[in-house]
């Protein structure tokens, strides 16, 4: 408790209490992302790309593992945005995500695919989010992490009221992704087992590089 008093105190938000939080994270199998506002600040060039930080890699990196070692396989993974955006596909190719959805800015539609792609049900996907496209997803899926920003008082009062699970204290353009991981593996019990795979470079985690590695990334894209 110790440690959640901590991540409160840098300003995470748990909209639900902790057992509730762990309950829900035991039954997810999957991650889903969306991209601007989480994995950045929101703002874009002339050509709508928008980047990725390395802190944040490693944070959703780590949560694949840990989400590996405890279930022997692969979580499915993918981005869900509402743009054409060349920079998230080349983030979800290096990375070897599952699928990047470009383009559905009705996102059901790319999450109804996602899951029958996977053979999941929507209670077993954790979504990162950040704004109000993304609030039907986060309405049914299992675990819902809303990656704050001080101007968005009312969509985190929304994240309150039944959309969300846990606010990050900390923005996109400053790795809420990242916190979001962090406590979720905090949550699941399995931090330290991670980080001791990681720092050692384990056999284990060698093997989860392999299998991650092996993934050809699918790209949709959906015209206007």
């Amino acid at each position: 408790m110790e440690v959640l008093k901590s991540f409160a105190q840098q300003g995470t938000r748990f909209f639900k209490q902790p057992d509730v939080l762990r309950r829900r994270l035991a039954n997810v199998r999957a991650i889903l992302l969306d991209w601007d506002g989480v994995f950045n600040d929101g703002f874009k060039d002339l050509d709508g790309n928008s980047p990725f930080s390395e802190v944040d890699s490693m944070g959703l990196n780590l949560l694949r593992f840990t989400w590996w070692n405890m279930y022997k396989q692969l979580p499915p993974c993918a981005i869900i945005t509402g743009q054409q955006n060349a920079m998230a596909e080349a983030f979800a190719k290096r990375e070897h995500l599952n699928a990047v959805h470009m383009g559905f800015t009705h996102k059901p539609e790319a999450f109804t695919h996602f899951l029958k792609d996977h053979g999941l049900r929507a209670d077993q996907v954790a979504f990162f989010f950040d704004d109000v496209l993304d609030l039907p997803i986060a309405r049914i899926c299992g675990f819902s992490v809303l990656v704050r920003r001080s101007a968005s008082h009312l969509m985190e009062l929304a994240a309150y009221k039944g959309n969300g699970d846990i606010g990050t204290g900390n923005s996109g353009a400053t790795h809420g992704l990242r916190e979001g991981c962090e406590l979720m593996m905090y949550l699941s019990g399995r931090w330290d087992e991670t980080l001791e795979h990681r720092v050692g470079s384990s056999e284990t985690y060698q093997n989860y590089l392999k299998a991650r590695n092996a993934i050809e990334t699918q790209v949709l894209k959906k015209d206007r």
